[in-house]
């Protein structure tokens, strides 16, 4: 018997967990070089570890997971990284810690796949599966900053080779092997999103048959240009904050966890406000109240004093500020991905988080890319004003899209083609 509740329920439990996982790779690239003595190119690779296995896992589950299964993918990821957890503090080696970041990358391709997908066995209508994408986004923002706290409780600052911060990955798989017993007892019926039979040859196909729907090609555009902007704010926030506002390390990185909580605190009210309003009309507000907050906090930025800050208190506003982007850019991605989700069939929707998965964590990776060359060859101040070209490009792009999928509504016929 399906149990909605329950179901929900884990899958809060497994984005806010995955939230802590992923999001932990800044944290974990200061302590390797601390505690291996790596330079700060050869950490860099455990973005690149974790960025790229997410890409490349998402393709591939994306041709088979409706097949395999929601429910037996996810304890497929939830197992996997729990072992992994448990085996870090027993190896530490920094190969180890690769491997982990690979492992957590290629698991929540998984998660987010299935999650997507799952989404629509227990909403019936668009604007409750826009509620529920976004209440589901906001428990990975929790745990985001849930991670900054957890990790900061293992980290010994008086001693550079302490080990005592691999004891965290206990507490973490520990966690996980909850979450897979958990969802293990939880019944799933996912009978509705089983696809016709095909060969195996052709599955993957199905999902590469996508991209010739003009309505699916517009939204991964939009989905690029918004993960191009999310990570490059979430990523580089920190260097802004230390290197154009002259914060000490530590409250440079304090004060970026409140722009994972105005994440989660967005999404929490948009779930509640998009049930109400037009979605077109929520998203594209927010968009212009960021714009509208990059160019109040940047010449703000460049008035600083230039004098080193020892506490919050000395802290400039723009500080403040640019955190504060998170709230109104939160509600977007969900949205959309909720938007395209529903417009498509059940048996089709697993197909369409694969594409989501991969087109995403490409703009994350580009986003944090470019920023980081405009932060080398010219100055923060540069970087963060290059946020507000993705921004309008997302804008005409959220346009379009909205145009096609009304198209689509009025043509009902050419929908069930997909």
């Amino acid at each position: 018997m399906q149990k909605p509740v329950r179901i929900k329920t884990s899958i809060f439990i497994n984005y806010f967990l995955f939230g802590i996982l992923l999001n932990s790779v800044g944290t974990v690239i200061l302590q390797v070089q601390r505690y291996f003595q790596v330079l700060p190119a050869s950490a860099s690779l455990l973005e690149a570890c974790k960025d790229l296995s997410i890409a490349a896992s998402a393709f591939i589950a994306a041709s088979f997971i409706t097949r395999l299964g929601y429910k037996r993918s996810m304890l497929i990821a939830l197992a996997a990284v729990s072992v992994m957890c448990f085996c870090l503090p027993v190896l530490k080696f920094f190969w180890a810690v690769k491997v982990l970041f690979v492992v957590t990358g290629a698991s929540f391709a998984l998660i987010r796949v299935s999650v997507f997908g799952s989404i629509g066995l227990v909403t019936t209508s668009e604007k409750a599966h826009i509620s529920l994408m976004n209440f589901i986004e906001s428990f990975f923002c929790m745990g985001i900053c849930s991670g900054y706290f957890l990790f900061s409780y293992f980290i010994d600052d008086n001693e550079t080779g302490s080990s005592r911060w691999f004891q965290v990955y206990n507490v973490l798989g520990a966690l996980t092997a909850c979450a897979f017993f958990f969802l293990w007892s939880t019944p799933m019926d996912e009978s509705a999103a089983k696809p016709v039979k095909v060969k195996d040859s052709k599955d993957l196909a199905e999902m590469l048959s996508l991209l010739a729907i003009p309505l699916v090609v517009s939204f991964l555009i939009c989905a690029f240009l918004y993960v191009l902007i999310e990570q490059s704010t979430m990523s580089w926030l920190p260097s802004f904050n230390h290197t154009v506002l002259n914060l000490p390390s530590s409250i440079s990185v304090e004060i970026t966890s409140f722009l994972a909580a105005s994440y989660a605190l967005g999404r929490l009210l948009a779930g509640v406000v998009i049930r109400r309003l037009n979605w077109f009309a929520v998203l594209g507000v927010c968009l212009l109240i960021t714009a509208g907050l990059v160019l109040a906090a940047l010449p703000l930025a460049e008035r600083t004093t230039g004098k080193v800050i020892h506490s919050w208190s000395e802290a400039p506003l723009a500080a403040f500020i640019l955190p504060a982007i998170g709230f109104f850019l939160a509600p977007i991605y969900p949205a959309m991905n909720s938007m395209i989700l529903s417009s498509l069939p059940r048996a089709r929707q697993g197909h369409m988080s694969g594409l989501i998965g991969i087109f995403s964590a490409l703009g994350g990776t580009l986003g944090s890319r470019i920023t980081g060359l405009i932060f080398q060859y010219y100055n923060g101040q540069t970087a963060f004003y290059f946020s507000l070209a993705p921004i309008g490009l997302l804008g005409i792009c959220l346009f379009i899209f909205k145009q096609i999928k009304e198209k689509k509504h009025s043509a009902p016929i050419a929908l069930k083609a997909y």
